[in-house]
């Protein structure tokens, strides 16, 4: 009985983990410099003096800035030292393997040190890097760079502050144009009673593995925990479309794509979880709980550990409130892990009632 029991609760965490192990990297992949959440938010208020068919946005959290080029004409975005930095127009976007911008802005962590050629004096040496009229970039002039929070927040750390007002030169021709914007510091939420709730949650959809399988009582939480599974999983699915939308995308088409190169995991995860919680609606009870144990650790894993930070910071990588993000996130919390609780407790309640033909010795006549 206690095999049985690990050995199904040891194909669960093998699964999981092997999963896990092999798409850990590419699920990672989407994004390098979005972060899972912040408590800066960078917004783009436009270019002065306004150029029709030239537009600008900030994506993934504020992390880059977006110029997209419609008027024909090539633009310039102006680098630290006064240098041509980007160029997007209609043959695409180029940059500057000369301007120490390019180089600057790959090194998140502050490194400094420049190459040889980096040179803001030197005739530009454009690479092209998109072939539509349209370039994204991490520019440190819209970042808060220091390793605290601003002095202002330290004094009054219970409500938003204006970091500055930043701007961006670009260079349309022979006229000069900005790209304006402001930094603001927001309160991060308390994750505490975010955490209790999710507790809270799993143990309460756990609990229902203890019900007996195959009593009306059992067969009903069988179902509420499908449900819940569901659930998580479609809110998982609501996650990852809207990191993408905050990444940029646009259209079904854009989104799409985005998903299918950058989170093709997560999505499948949530996917799965869907799938998983109908199989347990149907009323499959023998294959049901190892399902749903199964679904529910990568959920957990693919969706829930992968945004923890959002449960921590106010601005979230999805184009709407922070606090959307976090009940969304915290569905996905208890519908995975109480899945896997549920599962487990349902497997060993299995194995205990297994036929007594396997332990039974014949006496002979």
């Amino acid at each position: 009985m206690i095999l049985a029991l690990l050995r199904r609760a040891g194909l669960v965490a093998t699964a999981a983990l092997l999963t896990l192990l092999a798409l850990a990297t590419p699920a990672a992949a989407h994004g390098a410099d979005a972060p899972d959440g912040t408590d800066y938010r960078t917004e783009a208020t436009g270019l002065t003096p306004a150029r029709p068919g030239l537009t600008v946005r900030a994506v993934e959290a504020g992390a880059r800035l977006e110029l997209v080029n419609r008027t024909g004409r090539d633009v310039e975005v102006i680098g630290y030292s006064g240098e041509p930095y980007l160029r997007v127009g209609p043959g695409g976007a180029y940059e500057n393997s000369r301007s120490p911008a390019t180089y600057l802005n790959r090194t998140l962590a502050g490194d400094t040190t420049l190459p040889p050629e980096a040179d803001p004096a030197a005739p530009p040496q454009w690479r092209r890097i998109a072939d539509e009229p349209r370039v994204r970039w991490h520019d440190q002039r819209t970042q808060w760079r220091e390793s605290g929070p601003p002095a202002q927040a330290v004094a009054d750390p219970n409500r938003t502050h204006r970091v500055r007002d930043w701007a961006v030169p670009v260079r349309d021709g022979a006229e000069q144009v900005e790209i304006r914007g402001t930094l603001d510091w927001v309160p991060p939420p308390d994750p505490y009673p975010w955490w209790v709730t999710a507790t809270l949650g799993f143990l309460a959809v756990a609990a229902a593995g203890l019900l007996p399988a195959g009593s009306v009582a059992g067969d009903r939480a069988l179902r509420a925990v499908g449900g819940l599974l569901a659930l998580g999983g479609a809110a998982a699915v609501v996650l990852v479309v809207g990191r993408e939308l905050d990444a940029g995308a646009e259209g079904v088409g854009g989104v799409l794509s985005g998903l299918l190169s950058g989170q093709i995991w997560p999505l499948l995860t949530g996917l799965g979880a869907i799938a998983a919680g109908g199989y347990a609606l149907a009323r499959r009870p023998a294959a049901a709980d190892f399902a749903l144990a199964l679904s529910g650790a990568c959920l957990a894993l693919f969706a829930g550990v992968a945004n923890l930070g959002v449960l921590s910071r106010a601005v979230a990588p999805v184009p709407w409130p922070g606090q959307y993000a976090r009940l969304l996130l915290l569905a996905v919390l208890i519908g995975g892990a109480g899945a896997v609780g549920a599962g487990i407790l349902r497997l060993h309640a299995a194995s205990r009632t297994a036929p007594a033909a396997t332990t039974h010795t014949e006496v002979p006549a």
